[in-house]
């Protein structure tokens, strides 16, 4: 009822043309035509298939162009107080002069003639001759009592369609299904929520995962933000004790914050050695809380044409806001925020949007950054207000190193139990979380390769003679761990 009453109060106000961004046109059809009919106007819609048509009558225009110049020089001829309604032309208004020209032409005459334009597209970049005389709004999305609404209608849709047998419904899972269609339109929330009853007949906890995999494939950014399917388990992380109770303690808070509540966890920077752990921390929160994790690409960002990259980013930060409640993980964040002078300010932009939308965002989205470089962050960044907290992820003490080689063994189909993993974690001083993994898997092909079964022995070999990051670069790491202890919480 709203977005009806905000297009009739911009047509009443005198505004000529609306810009209506969805990817719902059916539903912004419906709307339009109500809105006609309240203002007693003749609607008429265009597309590049069906030409001209008026809607409502069943039979085409006198005009039936399909050209775009063509439908908008039959548009001056339109009786007056008619509503045109153009869909899918936004690529007639890049390098097109006298389409824009036509366009400009007809919002003009607006008060002498009263023909209103409503450009209908899934993004529409308005030429600046234009932006003046346009208002841009969009489709409101279902709320949570909507969504639940639309499950509920479906489950009942099943359950009749199978002649009166039950569907088998967790609460909980339920719950979380209505929360994790937040963000898409009332098409799209149906059709999700179809497929999770009728693939089983059952709403699981099961069911999420796909769910979330088939929102993010509606809601998909062109590669720039990927939807990590793995997300691990705290299980799977070795030691961050600290960290772990820290989340923990967050969890219920994040999930049952208010929707566009102000107050609630918003962000962890990770700092530390490189392998120590903290892409491996960024999935598992993910995991803890049950809820998306979207990874920013920060390579994929930067683009060469200017003010694209910007643009990208905020169409990022944007998708993540309708993934809510998720966790946007931010990997190696100083890549994408180094300010040197060299990219036409480029990077001082992404800076400024990226901190102007971690102060301001109100959407339920947890930001987990990751840094190698600490000391190539901007000072802006690491204040306070930015993120919740900063921790330091250093390299993990001896009791930490066995439980890693525990949890590695252990996922590759080896008994921890059968190796001494005190003995082997005091021969991996310095060693990092990757090290070890990956002292660990060359291990199982040295056994193989000796058909052999994989000792103690063979592993401290190994460690032995593997010469960690600490050592080889020991001058750096000394540095990052001295910054580490006095300007951030330990993870550990």
């Amino acid at each position: 009822m709203q977005d009806f009453d905000d297009i009739a109060l911009l047509l009443d106000s005198g505004v000529p043309l609306l810009v209506l961004e969805t990817h719902d046109e059916p539903a912004a059809l419906m709307l339009l035509t109500r809105v006609a009919m309240r203002r007693r106007a003749s609607l008429y819609q265009w597309t590049i298939t069906e030409g001209l048509v008026r809607v409502g009558a069943g039979a085409a225009a006198d005009n039936p162009a399909r050209e775009p110049l063509e439908v908008l020089r039959a548009a001056r001829s339109l009786p007056r107080d008619s509503l045109l309604v153009l869909c899918d032309f936004h690529p007639y208004l890049r390098e097109a002069p006298e389409v824009v020209r036509l366009l400009k032409d007809i919002v003009q005459a607006f008060d002498s003639r009263g023909i209103a334009l409503v450009l209908v597209s899934h993004a529409l970049d308005i030429p600046p001759e234009l932006q003046r005389l346009s208002a841009r709004l969009g489709l409101r999305l279902p709320d949570d009592r909507a969504l639940s609404a639309i499950v509920r209608e479906e489950i009942a849709g099943w359950q009749s369609a199978q002649q009166g047998a039950r569907a088998d419904i967790d609460p909980a899972a339920l719950k979380q299904l209505v929360r994790n269609l937040r963000g898409l339109t009332e098409r799209d929330a149906r059709q999700l929520a179809r497929r999770a009853i009728h693939d089983d007949g059952a709403i699981t906890a099961a069911d999420l995962p796909a769910l979330n995999r088939a929102k993010f494939a509606l809601l998909d950014l062109d590669g720039i933000v990927h939807f990590e399917f793995d997300t691990g388990s705290m299980a799977d992380v070795g030691g961050l004790y600290s960290l772990k109770d820290w989340l923990a303690l967050r969890r219920n808070a994040f999930l049952s914050a208010a929707r566009d509540a102000a107050d609630y966890p918003r962000g962890v920077l990770l700092t530390g050695a490189q392998g120590a752990g903290k892409s491996m921390a960024a999935r598992a929160v993910a995991g803890l809380w049950q809820v998306p994790l979207l990874r920013l690409d920060v390579a994929g960002l930067y683009n060469k044409f200017i003010g694209e990259t910007e643009r990208q980013l905020r169409e990022a930060l944007a998708l993540a806001e309708r993934m809510a409640p998720c966790v946007l993980w931010l990997d190696e964040i100083e890549k994408a925020l180094a300010t040197g002078g060299g990219d036409d300010g480029t990077s001082r932009r992404v800076l400024g949007a990226l901190l102007t939308w971690l102060a301001e965002h109100r959407a339920r989205v947890f930001v987990v950054a990751t840094a190698n470089e600490v000391a190539s962050l901007p000072p802006e960044l690491l204040r306070k207000g930015r993120f919740d907290e900063i921790f330091f992820v250093d390299l993990p003490d001896q009791e930490v190193r066995a439980r890693i080689l525990a949890i590695h063994l252990q996922r590759r189909g080896q008994d921890p139990a059968r190796f001494d993993l005190l003995r082997l974690a005091a021969a991996a001083d310095g060693f990092s979380g990757a090290e070890l993994e990956q002292a660990v898997v060359s291990c199982i092909y040295q056994a193989a390769a000796g058909r052999e079964p994989l000792n103690d022995e063979l592993l401290l070999a190994q460690l032995q003679a593997g010469i960690p990051l600490s050592v080889s670069m020991a001058e750096r790491v000394a540095a990052l761990r001295a910054w580490g202890r006095e300007r951030a919480l330990s993870a550990g």
